[in-house]
């Protein structure tokens, strides 16, 4: 068996695609830009990246974006008073504070400080807290990314056993949640679990978001399951690689993400995606495109 390797990079252009569409018809009905604010606190070399790739991305589809870089030695109120400022602007539909950040500040009251109907990550309290419940909000781009992949790849989640590797606030918990509220049966492993391979083999879906470099091999995976790896990690050759070994496991696996060009270009993708849907709800339309697990 070769597993199918499932291009993020081709899912995630077609997500792109719908929401350029979906921010012409807010300019043309409305009158507006949809708009994301993104801030960054020190000098991070990977987060300038992502910042960057973020606001190009933004103008890909047509919408408006600002980044507001601050020194390291920023303070938290001062921090603080960026965010509101652009709570208070309604030009702003999205508010996204890049992680990490520098080890002074408190990172929940940086989260909880942003509005909950700008919350693009879905890291506030009442985004999570709605996706405990099943209530409508935002959710977290990365495990969102993830459940749309499956659904692009026509992958069954309801009445499979996933399995989940890492329990973040980011990746791990919400992950889990999703599959749960489709269907799935979900067991959560992280670093305090024995024989991390006894519960790795029984899934038909495992994610794995971890970080640690080669976790996922060959035998710990049941032939045909749906493998997708979050993880990043970088090699002494500078490379980027998951936290499955690509190779061996593409032996036994039915699909398996690649990393990069995998669940990376979905998590931008739902950003965007969550963005317009700010949007729309600001200004009073529904999108008519959205699914159970938007």
């Amino acid at each position: 068996m070769s597993a199918k390797r499932i291009d993020g990079k081709a899912i995630a252009a077609e997500f792109r695609n719908e929401v350029a569409v979906r921010v012409q018809r807010l300019k043309e009905e409305k009158g507006l830009v949809p708009g994301l604010a993104v801030v960054i606190v020190g000098d991070d070399p990977a987060s300038k990246v992502y910042v960057r790739n973020k606001a190009l991305a933004c103008e890909a589809v047509g919408m408006h974006s600002e980044v507001h870089a601050l020194p390291g030695d920023t303070t938290e109120a001062q921090l603080l008073k960026v965010i509101a400022r652009f709570n208070a602007d309604p030009r702003i539909h999205g508010i996204l504070v890049q992680l990490p950040l520098p080890k002074h500040f408190d990172g929940h009251a940086i989260t909880e400080a942003i509005s909950p109907d700008k919350d693009v990550d879905g890291f506030d309290h009442s985004n999570l807290g709605g996706l405990i419940t099943g209530h409508p909000g935002f959710r977290p781009c990365t495990p969102l990314g993830v459940m749309k992949m499956l659904e692009h790849e026509g992958i069954e989640v309801d009445g499979k056993h996933a399995v989940v590797i890492g329990r973040s606030k980011i990746v791990g918990k919400p992950m889990s949640l999703m599959l749960i509220h489709e269907g799935a049966t979900v067991t959560t492993c992280h670093r305090h679990t024995s024989d991390l391979a006894h519960f790795t083999r029984q899934a038909d879906i495992l994610v794995s978001a971890v970080g640690k470099l080669n976790l996922v091999t060959r035998d710990m995976v049941k032939p045909g399951a749906a493998v997708i790896d979050v993880g990043i990690n970088r090699q002494p050759d500078g490379k980027l690689a998951g936290d499955v070994d690509f190779a061996g496991v593409s032996q036994v696996a039915g699909w398996i993400t690649p990393v990069p060009g995998g669940v990376g270009p979905m998590t931008i993708a739902m950003l965007l995606w969550n963005a317009v849907k700010s949007a729309e709800r600001a200004a009073g339309l529904g999108t008519g495109a959205e699914t159970r697990i938007a």
